[in-house]
């Protein structure tokens, strides 16, 4: 069974480990080391501003995901799940307990690399509409991004 909670530091290192495994994957199609070069300092400063869940099975930690409220719009980030733990329902009930917890947020908002049907189906599937293309985005990647109004 999967359980969704919020992260603790002690959480930072096995969530920094899925999350260079999860980005891993798309190497060889985008620059994502941004994503699996991340620090343990820097996931420290981050979770300072926006809050962090995991998602955990068997007492390991398996996903996760960042999340954070501006003027009414809550911001999904990093959402990622171990190769191993793929297509299991992990990522949709991380994004599900945000929902859950986000009650004031009137928007959800997240975007995913454009060459990734997997990532496109989870959102759309969730009810998520694509709202925007960010072209040559973060270092050259092309972005489409999801909405969801409650």
């Amino acid at each position: 069974m999967i359980h969704i909670r919020p992260a603790t530091e002690d959480d930072f290192p096995a969530l920094l480990q899925v999350q260079q495994a999860a980005f891993g994957e798309y190497a060889a199609v985008y620059k994502v080391s941004g994503w699996t070069t991340e620090t343990l300092d820097s996931l420290k400063e981050d979770a300072r501003e926006k809050h962090i869940f995991v998602a955990e099975k068997d007492g390991v930690v398996i996903g996760s995901v960042r999340f954070w409220n501006v003027a009414g719009v809550c911001v999904i980030r990093l959402l990622s799940v171990s190769p191993t733990h793929q297509n299991q329902g992990v990522a949709k009930a991380l994004i599900q307990e945000i929902e859950l917890v986000a009650t004031d947020s009137h928007k959800f908002y997240a975007c995913t690399m454009l060459n990734t049907a997997r990532n496109i189906h989870l959102f759309m599937s969730l009810g998520y509409k694509a709202e925007t293309i960010l072209p040559d985005h973060y270092d050259h990647l092309d972005l489409i991004c999801f909405a969801k109004y409650r």
